[in-house]
């Protein structure tokens, strides 16, 4: 048997095979969006990266006979393709390529079979070098780094003490966006150049001071710092807060309360608003 059973027959883990004939990035994140809809259920999961030869494939399927789950797949040579699917069909476990029905859309669509192309989302184009651009940018303008060039950036990213701007700024250099992070602090004056910036888009976050509270005495505990008793305080916390709301509503810059946000989950509101000033522009 595969899998433990509990009540019910509910297996408490599976298998998760995924096989691609590149790096197995995309179908990692599949992966993980399809999994974590069922996280009462343990995924073990099992990666076979640049699998180009039917050699490659007998190997995985006796893996895969060791070890029976589910399995996904991206193999862009259709004869590679359909040999696997052969095999898996003969170990009666359920095989899906995971490209396909979105390569049969583009197909229908637009009038014309795919080329293809072998880990062709890793191919080094534009957007690649203005991801590795914006991280190296977002990297040296962390924190209130170099506020001078704060006009050079996508996005500005402000707020008070751990309210996760250098996380969020990270997740949207990623997107290519090149992303600066200020701190506000009630007692220290902004930078001259944040107050007359132009293009780039601000974004004030805030959150409740008993959750920031909460994160700062855990990272005080990690640096075994017991003295910085007004780090953690609620009522300065609230009265940091209510600063980056004033400047953020003083400047007509957008606020985002991340209180019960993930970092994902901010980038896609900060991204949005971007995409709705330059409609607006």
């Amino acid at each position: 048997m595969t899998y433990q059973q509990g009540p019910s027959d509910v297996p408490r883990f599976f298998h998760l095979h995924m096989v691609s004939d590149s790096s197995g990035e995309t179908l990692t994140a599949i992966a993980k969006a399809a999994a974590v809809q069922y996280s009462g259920i343990r995924a073990i999961k099992h990666s076979h990266p640049f699998i180009r030869h039917r050699r490659q494939i007998d190997r995985i399927v006796q893996q895969i006979e060791a070890a029976p789950g589910i399995v996904f797949y991206t193999i862009v040579d259709r004869g590679l393709g359909v040999y696997f699917e052969k095999r898996c069909e003969e170990l009666k476990v359920p095989c899906v390529g995971v490209l396909e029905p979105l390569l049969k859309v583009f197909e229908s669509y637009l009038g014309t079979p795919s080329t293809p192309i072998v880990g062709g989302q890793h191919v080094l184009d534009t957007d690649y070098f203005d991801r590795i651009e914006a991280m190296n940018f977002t990297l040296s303008h962390d924190d209130g780094n170099r506020t001078d060039e704060l006009q050079q950036a996508d996005i500005v990213i402000i707020g008070a003490s751990r309210t996760s701007k250098t996380p969020t700024s990270l997740y949207l250099a990623n997107r290519g966006l090149k992303t600066a992070n200020v701190s506000l602090v009630p007692e220290i004056s902004p930078p001259d150049s944040l107050k007359t910036l132009s293009q780039p888009l601000v974004v004030g976050l805030v959150a409740s001071p008993q959750r920031i509270a909460e994160i700062r005495r855990h990272r005080l505990l990690g640096i075994k710092d017991t003295t910085n008793q007004d780090y953690t305080d609620t009522e300065k916390i609230s009265a940091e807060m209510k600063f980056t709301r004033q400047l953020c509503s003083r400047h007509g810059w957008a606020t985002i309360d991340v209180t019960r946000r993930s970092i994902e989950e901010t980038a896609a509101a900060i991204i949005k608003l971007r995409e709705e000033r330059v409609v607006d522009v």
